[in-house]
């Protein structure tokens, strides 16, 4: 199915993303109309929004996270300490690890014990070879140096749910049976806190190519010996992990119901990956590059990114009807942009080139998740280093934040903010016959106190002045950055100064119960209202 919006204006919530099927005459001089509620709180957004991805793939982890304490990089343990001091600084709230594909061949034992001992595997997924020195201690030691909480997926197509369980135990076992004295053995005393469980990774695809069906029965064999803390029969385990199935692909309804019919009442949450590729097909992925586009490929781009509020749309109708109490969170545990990886790289690696337009996109579909937060509780760009719509990008001893970075600092306020409906009239852009919203927005009120506000303006020619409406809230002053830049490809690379990065922002003012904001072209602005 494919998603797409013929409506003249978009309503656009920190709620809910709604769409008019009117026409609206285009306001002089680019100006709209907005309300900001600041009296009608709705759900949290949760941190885990902002959550990472990092897999074994390409330079995700080695090289990317993982150097080696004998590396000339500086390093703790192993770990860089230049990405690892980064993305602390930004707040991870939770990294999903070790796949991804390469979840459903990895066999955990393979990653614990002395690193020579360790085995040497063919990657057979992403190409080259799995040395398999960083596991599981380093994994957690990595969640320990940034501040995030722990989500493995465990291998569910070529192992058995008794390597689940023996991994769960390892992690979580606070007695003295065997398994947790191996893993005092090998460093760590204390079992470590375990915060979600991925059974199965795309299970449609490279976890098993099965059919719902099939893996729903599957998902239930495995769930049955998660031996979750508190479950029936399971009171005395230490597993308190959440329970994440393999979901749908992109719109596939049909997964997602059938999934949720059989075992719905044995998951926490559900997963959904969407990818943001050149005209919406998966074969297309390749046929953008991620700098040196047309300027046409701007719109398609972002137009496919736009589509993540239908997608999410579909499958919460799904999801209400199984669970109208919204007790099944949906995980969007991969997503972002993928384009052709960068020349003279190797294709299986994955590594493209972040630029602006990928800060657009980011900040596109945070917006959209903060308008599905009381379904959409965690979300995990794909990926953190390296791969993908990366936040970092590595070179030997030099690094890269690139703009996608910078959205999600911009973002930090909305971590598990009090989200405020903000309802705005936006016009909207055309990619061929489809049409999408120039610009998305999210208000909050943070856990500092105030209230945050963002604008991600994917119109690259024109800007947008804001009039708000501040209802139940009287604001004194504003403050605020803006990331932009003069080319619409306009990328930082490792070891060179930085090319786009968020700088003060001075277009937006209070004006008595209001709030006026100048949204430049190809702009993604966030403000702090005290």
């Amino acid at each position: 199915m494919r998603v797409g919006w013929k409506s003249a204006l978009c309503m656009v919530s920190a709620v809910a993303l709604g769409f008019g099927g009117m026409a609206h005459a285009k306001p002089a001089n680019n100006g709209i109309a907005a309300v900001l509620h600041a009296d009608k709180p709705g759900p949290v957004l949760s941190r885990n929004i902002q959550g990472q991805f990092a897999e074994h793939l390409g330079g995700s982890v080695y090289d990317g996270i993982w150097v080696g304490p004998d590396s000339p990089v500086p390093n703790t343990r192993g770990i860089r300490n230049d990405v690892a001091a980064a993305l602390k600084a930004v707040k991870v709230p939770v990294v999903r690890w070790p796949g991804g594909c390469f979840a459903d061949i990895y066999h955990w034992r393979d990653g614990i014990g002395p690193r020579a001992q360790r085995p040497m595997r063919k990657n057979d997924w992403w190409g080259g070879l799995e040395s398999n020195a960083f596991g599981t201690h380093e994994y957690f030691d990595f969640l320990d140096q940034i501040g995030a909480d722990s989500y493995i997926a465990i291998n569910m197509a070529t192992s058995t749910p008794s390597e689940m369980r023996e991994w769960l135990d390892y992690i979580t076992s606070s007695a003295n049976d065997t398994i947790a004295d191996q893993r005092r053995a090998n460093g760590r005393q204390k079992p470590w806190k375990l915060g979600f469980v991925g059974i199965g990774n795309e299970a449609w695809g490279c976890g098993g190519a099965q059919t719902p069906e099939y893996f729903a029965n599957e998902y239930r064999r495995f769930a049955t010996f998660m031996h979750r803390n508190g479950a029936t029969f399971h009171m005395h385990n230490d597993n308190a992990a959440l329970r994440v199935a393999s979901g749908p692909n992109n719109d596939d309804t049909a997964w997602m119901d059938t999934v949720l019919k059989s075992a719905g009442p044995m998951m926490d949450a559900i997963s959904l990956h969407y990818y943001t590729v050149f005209d919406g097909k998966w074969d297309s992925r390749n046929e953008a590059t991620a700098t040196g586009f047309p300027a046409e490929h701007w719109n398609h781009i972002l137009y496919q990114a736009s589509r993540m509020d239908g997608v999410l749309r579909a499958h919460e109708a799904v999801m209400d009807r199984h669970d109208p109490q919204k007790r099944i969170g949906l995980y969007v545990d991969e997503w972002g942009t993928w384009y052709a990886p960068e020349p003279g790289t190797e294709p299986g690696f994955l590594y493209q080139q972040n630029t602006l337009r990928d800060a657009l996109v980011a900040a596109m579909t945070l917006n959209i998740f903060h308008a599905h937060a009381d379904r959409v509780r965690m979300a995990n760009i794909a990926q953190a280093v390296n791969v993908l719509q990366a936040m970092i990008l590595t070179d030997g001893a030099k690094m890269a934040l690139t703009p996608t970075y910078h959205v999600f600092r911009l973002y930090m306020p909305f971590q598990d903010a009090q989200s405020l409906p903000l309802d705005v009239q936006a016009p909207l852009l055309q990619s061929g016959t489809d049409s999408f919203p120039a610009f998305t927005a999210s208000a909050a009120k943070g856990k500092d106190g105030r209230i945050h506000v963002a604008v991600a303006n994917a119109d690259a020619d024109k800007g947008y002045r804001l009039s708000v409406r501040l209802d139940g809230l009287r604001a004194r002053k504003v403050s605020g950055e803006v990331l932009t830049a003069a080319k619409r490809d306009a990328h930082n690379l490792p070891g060179q100064p930085e090319q786009v990065h968020p700088v003060r922002f001075d277009g937006a003012r209070i004006t008595g119960d209001g709030l006026t904001i100048d949204v430049p072209a190809k702009a993604v602005v966030v403000l702090a209202l005290d």
